[in-house]
């Protein structure tokens, strides 16, 4: 274990949550000049674009195990430094949530238990769309993602430019799925919020693990099929070895 790169994937994942998480609950619907669904679609993958350029070349910059189980399904990480990289993605999303839950709590209007930006279905999904379609378009959603991670990544794309294509993408599918299950995408971003809202947040979590990781592995092989010559690994960039 890498103790650089699995602080740089909870540090990433940490703005990911809290900066994102934080557009829907702070700024979403602020009277008169709420940023709206747009705004959070844009937060979110804003995080991304950031991040992508800070740590990126630290850790490959994943900030959700559903990319790092993808990435390992399309042989582009090495499956020893998966658990690593979830628990720390998992331990920076919980302590967003928390830091976030202390800030929102100052004001008298909050409460926890209207969803703190958690992910849901049926009763709880922002359209009230129900379990299977709310599988089946985090499931989508997150292969569509990796998918694109996997493109933007690789050794023949667009130097420079994978940090803008994720996070537009990221944006492109919170546009989508926000209506259907407040999108997750990200089980890390999805745990964090549900042990701060609680009930209904918590017995609905499992979805927001099963459905990304499903995507996040079907992604990952697609693409591996699809573009089958050997690409760089996304796991940083090795420190320099000092001369003798």
């Amino acid at each position: 274990m890498d103790i650089r790169k699995c602080s740089a994937e909870a540090i990433g994942t940490f703005w990911l949550t809290f900066a994102g998480c934080g557009s829907a609950v702070v700024a979403a619907a602020f009277p008169q000049v709420g940023i709206g669904l747009l705004g959070v679609s844009l937060a979110f993958g804003l995080t991304v674009v950031t991040m992508a350029y800070a740590v990126g070349h630290i850790s490959g910059c994943h900030l959700n195990p559903a990319v790092t189980c993808g990435l390992a399904a399309g042989g582009r990480f090495p499956t020893k430094d998966i658990a690593p990289y979830v628990i720390s993605q998992v331990i920076g999303g919980i302590v967003a949530a928390a830091l976030l839950y202390a800030i929102a709590s100052g004001s008298p209007d909050f409460d926890p238990a209207k969803g703190f930006a958690a992910n849901g279905y049926g009763a709880h999904s922002p359209g009230h769309y129900g379990l299977v379609s709310c599988l089946v378009a985090e499931v989508v959603l997150t292969m569509m993602f990796l998918f694109v991670i996997m493109g933007a990544t690789h050794g023949k794309a667009p130097v420079g430019f994978a940090p803008l294509a994720i996070g537009l993408c990221l944006t492109l599918v919170h546009l989508v799925g926000i209506p259907i299950t407040n999108l997750s995408v990200n089980p890390a971003r999805s745990t964090g919020p549900a042990l701060f809202a609680g009930g209904w947040a918590l017995a609905q979590l499992w979805l927001f693990w099963v459905a990304p990781l499903l995507g996040g592995v079907l992604g990952g092989i697609l693409y591996h099929w699809i573009s089958a010559e050997p690409s760089a690994q996304v796991t940083g960039i090795a420190p320099a070895t000092p001369a003798e």
